[in-house]
């Protein structure tokens, strides 16, 4: 290809092409070698996170170096060169995109080996498509392409809400912690990607898929800066039978030692934390809140919200000035945004309903 002949409109496309890689670049080398959160100093990131984002963004930035040189040295979809390239594409993304995913998923280990095995049909249809070119076969891989895609799609749309159940019964914040809303945004974002494999020829796709990537490649970024790493606990571990039980019934130990003590106030109060504090452990406990019908985030919840509705009763009656946020955040509440919907789940109304009935 002659640079002499490049339109404008295509040398925009490329120096688009060229910001979406230096991003995932920038971002491999930050991760790889800052020691430290510089968009959230306070939050520690799971290791193993942060070591496959940085993979994901490395293969992203060599993604876009090979299909470059491929495109300026040759455009020959038919030739070996495009196979590899194709191929290369399937296997270092289908290992990286849903090992980060994975990755964010704390409540369990997930084998990504599965995925890997997925990858070789691709490279059969790939290889057939060499020997014998026809449109047939790479229209068939792409398909065959969007069908894992899709197959994984809904694999962790099931992922995800076991991974919520978990936080709701180990958690008493959840701030930071939930990941539904990344996974559904990454994953719309790879849909469209894969919608330009189909129609890559198309300039105004091909716009539009280097744009999102930019998005994608500084929100994936923002996600493992701001994911804490939580505490080893797998579903599995819940699932052990328990040494010991209390002599005291939990009831009881929970409103000497929980709710007498405002301990429910006190910020990332964890199953595991106030079942040491309780004398017990975490299988006893967690079993009391589920024959009780709750999840332990929302009976936490429910202490914190009853304790705000005490402290905002006070102020009314000693006529004072209320701020319903500071209200929310001395109630053990981090965010009003969390209180707000907390409240709502628990009485059935908003916060500004329930203070006019007041």
């Amino acid at each position: 290809m002659s640079l002499d002949n490049i339109s404008t409109e295509l040398l925009l496309y490329f120096m688009l092409y060229g910001a979406s890689a230096m991003t995932a670049l920038i971002a491999c080398i930050y991760l790889l070698f800052r020691k430290s959160n510089a968009i959230s100093p306070d939050v520690t990131p799971p290791m193993q996170l942060r070591r496959w984002a940085a993979a994901l963004f490395g293969v992203a930035f060599l993604g876009h170096i090979y299909w470059l040189l491929f495109y300026l040295y040759s455009g020959d979809t038919n030739s070996v060169g495009c196979m590899i390239a194709a191929y290369l594409d399937c296997l270092t993304l289908f290992t990286t995109i849903p090992s980060t995913l994975f990755a964010m998923l704390q409540d369990r280990k997930r084998r990504i080996w599965p995925v890997v095995i997925a990858t070789i049909p691709f490279g059969g249809i790939l290889a057939l498509h060499f020997v014998n070119p026809n449109d047939n076969y790479f229209q068939f891989a792409l398909a065959y392409f969007l069908l894992i895609y899709v197959i994984f799609t809904i694999y962790m749309v099931f992922a995800v809400k076991q991974y919520g159940r978990w936080l709701r019964d180990n958690y008493a914040d959840l701030e930071n912690k939930e990941i539904w809303i990344s996974h559904v945004l990454i994953i719309v974002i790879l849909l469209l990607i894969i919608f330009y494999g189909f129609d890559g020829a198309n300039i105004t796709i091909s716009f539009i898929v280097q744009f999102l990537s930019i998005v994608l490649y500084c929100f994936l970024l923002w996600r493992v800066e701001t994911l804490p790493q939580l505490e080893n606990v797998t579903v599995e571990d819940q699932s052990e039978q328990p040494e010991e039980q209390p002599d005291e019934p939990f009831e009881q130990l929970l409103n000497e030692r929980c709710v007498a003590t405002h301990l429910y106030l006190q910020h990332d109060l964890t199953l595991l934390l106030l079942a040491q504090i309780l004398g017990t452990n975490r299988s006893y406990l967690s079993q009391f809140f589920s024959h009780q019908g709750i999840t332990y985030n929302a009976y936490i919840n429910n202490l914190r919200i009853n304790h705000f509705m005490k402290l905002y009763s006070e102020a009314i009656a000693a006529e004072k000035t209320v701020i319903v946020q500071q209200l929310a955040k001395d109630s053990g509440f981090r965010s009003y945004s969390t209180f707000s919907l907390a409240f709502k789940q628990r009485t059935g109304q908003s916060v500004t309903a329930w203070m006019q009935e007041m």
